[in-house]
């Protein structure tokens, strides 16, 4: 059988399968320690490590991102990104001070003041992980969370904008400025009680059905985090990696301040975060675990980030995904009664069905017709491809969907 995956793997493969760049990479002998014995990157990193962070996550740092940490998943990144947020808060709140010996005492019963009563606010719809506390800030559906402990955490609402964009515009202006509102009005209520400590947010809600925002939605949430002494994360575990078209989403948004810290993980292969000067923990061992990541996918990233560049990738993308868009939009036009919401960044695409059986039939019959796709949401279908993805396999994917929604 063949099959054109447009879902790849759950988004994380950047290159496809078996692509000779990575396979020459995993054999070079250069890089054979990397594989046979995996070192404690906390405590005993290999001699080059600090040269391929630089050769690599760090040729690709979003603006004003100055550190690196790595990790091993999206859910680990988030979680500890999480972390610092709340001992960076926890420091500055002290003036820089050592935690006193009622902290130190306290936090070993789990109860203030060592334990303080801190929170993380994300977006209704979000997915951020499974780990507590990245699964406390996830909102997209009951499977994810039922019967599982969640941390005190709050929510604000996410945008529902109205397609086509052009023509809601007042209403999706006047929606985000909703948004932004209880968004502040929440991080005020709070400040007695539970402070928040940190706001995170994804650039395009996957999980939670492709839902996107407008870049002063975005800047709304930046000015009114730091009015407030919040940090502010953007989780790019998704987004990031150039599937819309660009490293790294957020910096479509013309920030003047960039994020406190930035989440990656699937097509970056490796799992971390990115954080601004003054976020570093101030004391060692407090965001740490026993192999802090795994080299070997530096490799990978290194072979990756070199075929992107050498063959133009980004461009690639952006043109597959005008194509794809464009795509989309006759069908949509064709099968009014199918199709809604054709949305997307480059090859970041997705649009919605009826309802979720629909939708769970489409993804099946696709299937059937050899071609992998994605479902989020309700009743969304999603498009995730590789890098290499290009026009021509776009129009194997039209012509396979025009088939199934044929015979719906």
């Amino acid at each position: 059988n063949i099959m054109l995956d447009l879902y790849g793997q759950i988004s994380s493969i950047p290159l496809g399968y078996n692509h000779p760049a990575m396979v020459e990479a995993i054999q070079n002998p250069e890089n054979l320690s990397y594989l046979v014995q995996r070192p404690a990157l906390g405590n005993l990193p290999p001699a080059d490590w600090v040269k391929r962070l630089r050769n690599t996550l760090m040729a690709i740092a979003p603006k004003g991102m100055p550190e690196v940490t790595t990790m091993m998943c999206g859910s680990c990144s988030v979680e500890n990104a999480m972390k610092t947020a709340f001992l960076a808060y926890r420091n500055t709140a002290r003036g820089g001070a050592p935690p006193s010996q009622q902290e130190n005492e306290s936090c070993m019963n789990n109860e203030a003041p060592g334990s303080p009563k801190l929170s993380a606010l994300s977006f209704r719809g979000a997915f951020h992980g499974r780990t507590l506390g990245s699964l406390s800030c996830t909102r997209s559906k009951p499977i994810h969370k039922i019967d599982i402990p969640a941390f005190d955490f709050p929510t604000a609402p996410f945008p529902k904008l109205k397609y086509p964009l052009a023509e809601n515009a007042q209403y999706n202006i006047a929606e985000e400025e909703r948004c932004l509102k209880e968004l502040e009005e929440t991080i005020i209520s709070r400040k007695e009680t539970t402070p928040v400590a940190c706001v995170i947010v994804e650039p395009i809600q996957a999980e939670g059905g492709d839902n996107h925002a407008s870049p002063e939605f975005f800047k709304g949430i930046r000015e009114i985090t730091s009015r407030h002494g919040v940090y502010f994360i953007v989780d790019e575990v998704q987004t990031g990696g150039g599937n819309c078209g660009r490293i790294w989403e957020h910096e479509s948004w013309g920030l003047e301040t960039p994020p406190d810290m930035v989440t990656f993980s699937k097509k970056m292969l490796t799992g971390g975060f990115y954080a601004r000067e003054g976020v570093r923990p101030s004391m060692g061992y407090q965001v740490f675990n026993t192999w802090m990541g795994d080299p070997h996918k530096l490799i990978q990233l290194e072979a990756f980030l070199k075929t992107m560049k050498k063959d133009n990738l980004l461009e690639l993308v952006q043109v597959t995904g005008n194509y794809l868009a464009d795509g989309l939009d006759i069908l949509q036009r064709v099968y009014p009664n199918m199709l809604s919401n054709n949305r997307g960044k480059g090859t970041f695409r997705a649009v919605d069905m009826p309802d979720t059986e629909t939708q769970l039939k489409v993804i099946s019959m696709l299937r059937q017709e050899g071609v992998q796709i994605g479902g989020c949401g309700a009743s969304t279908v999603r498009i995730r491809p590789s890098l290499t993805l290009d026009p021509s396999h776009v129009t194997i994917f039209l012509e396979k969907f025009e088939k199934v929604l044929k015979t719906l």
